[in-house]
């Protein structure tokens, strides 16, 4: 199985940096960073499977439109914030939301239960941390 390309939108370096290790370090192909709304819309012209998508960006809260976005391209989104309530009930089509700060094995399991959903897998139990999208 060829490794999934996940694209990280993040305008904090150091979270981005952080994520892209534990993501190479899982095996996964992080094909960028997007700190901003153009540079999403860059890198989204790689194939992608997966987005990790922070929604305050360098741009401003630009996260929820880039995440309804890469959906409409069928991108799997997970949303990492540490302001969740911004979301609501959530964006059509994206998996769900992570509340910043978090670590490696959170980021592991969300990782992990999205890209088994998008395969198909419909037993898989999602991990306690991540509030899922309707």
């Amino acid at each position: 199985m060829d490794a999934a390309n996940i694209l990280i939108v993040e305008d904090e370096m150091l979270v981005a940096m952080e994520l892209e290790a534990i993501l190479e370090g899982l095996g996964y192909r992080p094909v960028g960073i997007a700190p901003d709304l153009q540079s999403a819309v860059e890198l989204a012209e790689e194939p992608l499977d997966l987005a990790l998508v922070d929604l305050n960006l360098r741009d401003g809260l630009t996260g929820p439109e880039i995440g309804k976005s890469l959906c409409a391209k069928g991108v799997s989104v997970l949303f990492i914030t540490a302001n969740p309530r911004i979301l609501g009930d959530g964006i059509a089509g994206a998996v769900g939301v992570l509340t910043k700060p978090t670590d490696e094995a959170t980021v592991r399991s969300a990782v992990d239960y999205a890209l088994r959903v998008r395969a198909g897998d419909r037993a898989v139990t999602p991990p306690p941390s991540l509030r899922l999208f309707a």
